[in-house]
């Protein structure tokens, strides 16, 4: 019996942290969709319906915090797993995300790749390769 394929998605408007992020939770085992806004991420969202969200918050068109606004009105998204992923400091953040419910909060800067990975696989309860 096969272990269950989890399914991440990743809103990203960096080709290359999109690219280096696909890779190392494909790597991993994850079924992987990608978006470079948040509109884009929504409309992916409600059909691939990923078991976790990786959401940057500065991004062309929908911003970060605006898409997890939208996401959280939906029943389809009001309990979707989301770890925010940007370069932006937590006092720098939109007060608004306090309200919105994230699972983890990370900085790009401070977190490798893998470590990323980590902290996705123990949010889902995923065994590590």
């Amino acid at each position: 019996m096969h272990p269950p394929t989890y399914k991440a998605i990743i809103v990203e408007d960096d080709h290359d942290l999109l690219f280096m992020y696909k890779h190392r939770l494909k790597r991993e085992g994850y079924e992987v969709e990608t978006a470079v806004n948040g509109e884009e991420g929504l409309s992916k969202i409600k059909d691939f319906k990923p078991d976790i969200i990786l959401l940057d918050l500065r991004m062309p068109v929908m911003d970060g915090a605006e898409m997890l606004a939208r996401l959280r009105s939906h029943d389809w998204g009001s309990n979707a797993r989301v770890v925010i992923l940007t370069n932006i400091s937590k006092d720098e953040a939109p007060a608004s995300l306090r309200f919105l419910h994230v699972d983890r909060y990370v900085v790009k800067a401070h977190h490798t790749p893998s470590q990323v990975v980590s902290i996705v696989n123990e949010i889902l309860g995923k065994p590590t390769k």
